[in-house]
């Protein structure tokens, strides 16, 4: 089994130019509706800096997370955001700024199902000022391994939603919306306010 980590650090470029172009508006929409105008968003996983683009372009504040450093430069230079480097796993979260949300969209997908909690409540306490959070996950039952050697964990939405509820988080919106990708994939999309 490859190390995610290293998967896309070895493909950087060719994952920015798969994911770039895909429009995110579909799950960064309902996410918006709840934010203040000009609020600061943390991008966790940031990937290509798509989101940051879009989320800049409606005048948002957003600073991207990202542990792959090659995209985290492409990043940093498409889209004039601030780019940390760093794995969300280890990344010390209450040493950055005050943000006034964050976002995850697919960057849980490698996150083992026992692990989930103890990820997102570490996040949680450490961008303690945070009132809303955007996290996407596929949906289905179990694990599924490619031929690329990367694991990926899918989720049912009751399971999920006992984990946000543990958490203190409460769902306020929730979508199901299939992969714009073209792989068929359903991906289950929540907009968290605590």
């Amino acid at each position: 089994m490859t190390d995610h980590r290293d998967y896309y650090e070895i493909h950087a470029q060719s994952y920015y130019e798969d994911t770039f172009g895909l429009n995110p508006s579909v799950f960064l929409e309902p996410f918006i509706r709840r934010l203040s105008p000009g609020a600061a968003i943390l991008d966790i996983g940031c990937g290509s800096g798509r989101d940051m683009c879009w989320l800049q372009e409606r005048g948002f504040s957003a600073t991207g997370l990202e542990c792959s450093p090659t995209l985290a430069k492409l990043a940093r230079n498409r889209s004039r955001c601030s780019v940390m480097d760093g794995d969300f796993e280890t990344f010390d979260f209450s040493s950055g700024g005050a943000w006034d949300a964050f976002m995850m969209v697919g960057a849980l997908v490698h996150i083992p199902h026992d692990r989930l909690f103890s990820v997102l409540r570490r996040i949680i306490k450490g961008l303690h000022s945070f009132r809303t959070a955007l996290i996407t996950l596929k949906e289905g039952d179990g694990v599924i391994d490619v031929e690329d050697g990367r694991r990926f964990y899918l989720w049912r939405d009751d399971a999920v939603r006992k984990i946000y509820m543990q958490l203190g988080l409460t769902v306020a919106s929730f979508f199901r919306n299939v992969s714009a990708t073209g792989s068929g994939e359903s991906w289950l999309g929540y907009v968290l306010i605590k």
